[in-house]
């Protein structure tokens, strides 16, 4: 048995809900880790990888938000404590907190991500925003969501201007065409349209 298969054997999927919404007061925070584990999972099945380990990264991405959104520089300060305390190894939280690299938080600006996971997890938690406010624009569908017009949205970068498209890129850097990369995000968000409020 691998070490990320015993690692998971500590918390279950319901365990590591209860772990966000005890830190977490808001459902959109809530459909942002529930859409970065759904194209996690899907790009773990794609490429050959623990779909469980990578839907669990994604899901706990931003533990600790939460308890940082009033001020952004903390995030991904408390994270690697509130992860160890839960049983995950020091693999997982660095991982976790990669995808912060690069950003001013946590003394993270001048790391850079060198491994497939974290390229993997920094692209789709990033693309969860574009995918979503474009469905939002879209009076909530994304059932019918394509991903010609996704990347139309991509490319207008005064829609959702905060999102930094370099990062969704990085896709790339798993082997991964842009648009591949839309069509395997949107048909995993979904899959669960029904729990993250969309049409």
């Amino acid at each position: 048995m691998s070490e990320c298969h015993i690692l998971l054997t500590m918390i279950t999927r319901e365990e590591a809900l209860e772990l966000i919404e005890k830190h977490h007061d808001t459902q959109t925070d809530i459909n942002h880790y529930l859409e970065s584990e759904a194209i996690m999972g899907a790009l773990a099945l794609k490429l050959g990888e623990d779909v469980e380990y990578w839907k669990m990264l994604g899901l706990l991405h931003d533990v600790d938000w939460g308890m940082t959104k009033s001020n952004p520089k903390d995030h991904l300060t408390k994270a690697p404590e509130i992860l160890r305390e839960a049983g995950f190894d020091d693999k997982f939280i660095q991982t976790v907190v990669s995808h912060g690299y690069g950003f001013e938080c946590a003394g993270l600006e001048d790391m850079i991500r060198t491994e497939l996971v974290q390229h993997a997890l920094a692209a789709s938690e990033t693309l969860t925003g574009l995918i979503h406010a474009y469905a939002l624009m879209r009076d909530g569908r994304i059932s019918d969501m394509k991903a010609k017009g996704l990347k139309k949205k991509f490319k207008d970068k005064k829609f959702a201007a905060a999102i930094k498209r370099d990062v969704i890129r990085e896709c790339e850097k798993i082997g991964m065409e842009l648009n591949d990369f839309f069509v395997l995000s949107i048909a995993a968000i979904v899959d669960i349209k029904d729990e993250v409020g969309l049409l």
